[in-house]
């Protein structure tokens, strides 16, 4: 045993005290045990491999929770969701928020074209730094700015770790988008991606669920831990691919949506019970007014809004119907019955 240093000279007030220890062979090392002194060895860190994001954080970029910049860090994620999205060499491929860039090289490897939206200039510009001068700088698209607010180009697949804030309006705006993508693999709240695959009679099935459902195939693929980002956001997270239905169902999306909006606004009622309510009646009324007058329909003096309905719904027997148990097909019955008798919703 090797020991760095000579040890200080016991003083007389200190405790000290020999102790042998013998091993099986009968040889003996002698330690000298001091109450003042203990030796301990240094704990060495191992390093930590270089990543891009740290590498930004070294040139002062701090990451932006208001911006929902939580950059997915575990290549093995990234992998997961580049390989999930089944790409091609011919495809065009739309990435929301591509951060420090981890997951858009891995696109740039397999595909002909990425188109990176990046709402933070200063990300933006390493993402740029990051490609140039690579022999894949040239299948990059930049586009700086709001995704919600610009107008979205074609693509074949959409690959992205979204900003958790706008989950929902990105997600409508993806399958009103024409002409149709092939399908989209993105991360989101736990919770929310929950929601998108509910079924009738699920705690957490919602309006966002048949809305997106009616529109598109949902699946949910993996759950990802919140250590696999940085920084690491306050929520669990998920994997879900959309796949838009083409061709789309054959009804008017707003009209749809301002029928389920009123349902599922009290989703444990009965339909009864939520077309009672005031603002509801309301609005109907206005819009069947219109309706008559653009048609030439004659409205009787003594017409009653609400026997109006509620006539309706139990003449397709849904007046006990309850928005939480209701699929698809439910709705779409309903809707006809209403539209069918002059009840619009938009």
């Amino acid at each position: 045993m090797e020991i760095l240093g000579e040890p200080p000279e016991p003083s007389r007030s200190t405790c000290s005290c020999l102790q042998e220890l013998k091993t099986d062979e009968d040889y003996s090392i002698n330690i000298l045990l001091t109450s003042s002194q203990t030796f301990n060895m240094p704990k060495v860190k191992a390093a930590k491999k270089s990543r891009q994001h740290e590498e930004v954080q070294r040139q002062g970029i701090q990451f932006n929770r208001d911006l929902g910049q939580h950059i997915l860090k575990n290549p093995l994620v990234v992998n997961s969701l580049v390989e999930k999205a089944a790409l091609r060499p011919t495809d065009v491929v739309l990435e929301v928020g591509p951060g420090t860039g981890n997951m858009t090289v891995k696109l740039m490897d397999k595909v002909k074209k990425v188109i990176a939206c990046e709402v933070d200039p200063r990300l933006a510009a390493e993402l740029q730094k990051r490609v140039q001068g690579t022999p894949i700088q040239t299948k990059l698209h930049l586009i700086v700015g709001d995704v919600l607010k610009s107008e979205l180009p074609f693509f074949d697949v959409c690959v992205a770790n979204l900003p958790y804030q706008i989950s929902s309006p990105f997600v409508f705006k993806l399958l009103l988008h024409r002409p149709f993508f092939r399908c989209a693999v993105l991360m989101f709240q736990r919770e929310f991606a929950q929601r998108l695959v509910a079924q009738p009679g699920d705690k957490l099935y919602c309006r966002l669920s048949i809305n997106t459902q009616l529109l598109a195939r949902v699946d949910h693929l993996m759950k990802v831990g919140k250590n696999n980002f940085r920084p690491p956001p306050k929520v669990e997270s998920s994997v879900v691919r959309i796949e838009p239905r083409n061709p789309p169902p054959s009804v008017n999306f707003q009209e749809w949506d301002g029928l389920v909006r009123i349902a599922f606004v009290r989703k444990n009622k009965t339909l009864s019970a939520a077309f009672r309510q005031s603002n509801v009646l309301e609005l109907l009324e206005k819009n069947y007014r219109i309706h008559c007058s653009v048609n030439g329909i004659t409205i009787p003096s003594d017409f009653d809004t609400k026997a109006f309905i509620i006539a309706i719904l139990e003449e397709g027997n849904f007046d006990k119907k309850r928005p939480r148990s209701m699929d698809i097909d439910d709705f779409l019955g309903l809707l006809h019955a209403f539209n069918s008798r002059g009840i619009h919703f938009t």
